[in-house]
């Protein structure tokens, strides 16, 4: 169990760099997936040349790529095998937050009442932290810059237990074609199905981080959302969505939980992980 502050001080700083540069530049994959995005229809063509611009923009003035800097949403995979002790973690991630929030320019979107006041925070805390144990004895933080145009067009829906593969098909496109153009499409999503209502929708935002386990599934469900034809921008044609992938876990017999979380085209996301003992 590592104590030292100045340990914990380096742990943080690595997690504010990795946060910053995510506000200003995507992930490889996710930049190659809009890269070589085909348009067709509608104004597809200028929606996406502007998102280009936008990201070269982002990368050579190193200023965020978007206005909504995002929630942060964490999830820590803790080794079985770690010596880490989960209140470090916890520092770490929220100080490496609050470092990022000044640092990089992120806008301050967090309110601490969410009915009544809703009093910003001034500080973009707290973040949404998740915990989950895996094997070895590594510690690896995800996260999310979850802006909430998209988050608004997050759903879940408990299906019957008999709806099978057509009946998730059928929820998302459904869940999709409520949200329009609101998410900024064209759109990455994650899906989680199965465990429990909650268990779903933490799946679906742990999608983000790995390979699809149904890919068959995933490659039907972008397929219909694409046919929906709400276009980048929602101004028609395709893509609507540039990537899916699903999570799957068991669940109860009467029961068929679906969640789908949804990422505008700015999928910021950034992993760090830490050796035994970095933490």
């Amino acid at each position: 169990m590592i104590q030292d502050r100045g340990m914990l001080q380096k742990a943080a700083e690595r997690v504010s760099e990795s946060l910053i540069n995510a506000s200003r530049k995507l992930p490889a994959e996710i930049e190659e997936a809009i890269l070589n995005a085909e348009p067709e229809g509608g104004k597809s063509l200028s929606v996406l040349s502007a998102i280009k611009e936008n990201l070269e923009i982002a990368g050579r003035t190193g200023l965020p790529m978007c206005q909504d800097t995002g929630a942060f949403w964490c999830l820590a995979s803790i080794g079985r095998n770690s010596d880490a002790c989960i209140g470090n973690i916890e520092k770490v991630i929220l100080a490496g937050a609050a470092e990022a929030s000044e640092k990089g320019f992120f806008r301050k979107s967090i309110v601490s009442d969410p009915v009544r006041k809703r009093s910003n925070t001034s500080t973009n805390l707290p973040a949404f932290i998740f915990y989950e144990t895996t094997d070895g004895d590594d510690v690896e933080l995800s996260f999310l810059l979850k802006g909430f145009g998209s988050e608004n067009c997050s759903s879940v829906r408990m299906l019957n237990p008999t709806a099978g593969e057509d009946g998730v098909v059928n929820a998302v496109v459904e869940m999709m074609k409520a949200a329009g153009g609101k998410p900024c499409p064209p759109v990455f999503l994650g899906i989680g199905i199965g465990g429990t209502m909650d268990r779903a929708a933490f799946l679906s935002k742990k999608a983000f981080f790995r390979s699809s386990d149904d890919t068959v599934l995933s490659n039907r469900i972008l397929e219909a959302v694409n046919e929906l034809y709400i276009g980048p921008g929602g101004l028609g044609g395709r893509p609507t969505a540039l990537g899916v992938s699903v999570l799957t876990e068991p669940t109860h017999i009467a029961g068929l939980p679906v969640a789908m979380t949804v990422n505008c085209w700015a999928e910021r996301k950034a992993v760090v992980r830490f050796r035994k003992g970095e933490i």
